[in-house]
């Protein structure tokens, strides 16, 4: 079970990247629920090994292609997110004071702080794209516009996923001539 989680999780991170044309030095938010992953109650079983199968199918694909990951932690850290000190400091993020644990985190989030180089927490973040797993409501951590990104699956072991991308806003209203490549 655990190899499928990671081979979808690199499909769908994969396909995303392609469909939402993210570039390198983009930021990618990841909201994760390893509980929903394994089968169980969002919140209530979490599963560490769920969330390193995860990381393994994510993180070399998005650290090949010089995209930096946001790892979005539960509510009980306020939704805050673990990225690399770099990308903070990149994108001017402020930086706080917590680490995440299983049950103060979540196991998805506890093991991205394990395995970046130089992991950092921060509230805010205004990502490019994003893959919700499990329903952990990513949405906050999107830049405006968010369009819908439609997947070949639907699903990281039992959990749903919704993926996302970001495109600028359209303003200027009917006699407006827009860029179709910003579509």
């Amino acid at each position: 079970m655990l190899n499928n989680i990671k081979v979808q999780s690199q499909k769908a991170i994969s396909e995303l990247i392609e469909i939402a044309s993210i570039k390198s030095g983009d930021l990618l938010v990841i909201g994760c629920s390893s509980s929903e992953v394994a089968g169980g109650v969002i919140g209530k079983n979490s599963s560490i090994e769920s969330a390193k199968a995860i990381f393994d199918g994510i993180y070399p694909v998005l650290k090949e292609k010089g995209i930096y990951l946001a790892a979005q932690c539960c509510e009980h850290l306020n939704r805050a997110l673990i990225i690399e000190q770099d990308a903070a400091e990149k994108f001017e993020y402020e930086i706080v004071n917590v680490m995440p644990q299983i049950k103060a985190g979540g196991s998805f989030a506890t093991t991205v702080w394990q395995n970046l180089d130089c992991p950092v927490a921060v509230e805010h973040v205004k990502a490019s794209a994003g893959l919700d797993i499990g329903n952990t409501l990513i949405g906050m951590h999107l830049k405006e516009v968010a369009v819908p990104v439609r997947l070949s699956i639907n699903k990281i072991g039992e959990a749903p996923i919704v993926a996302a991308r970001t495109r600028p806003k359209f303003i200027g209203g009917e006699r407006a001539h827009y860029q179709e490549n910003l579509k």
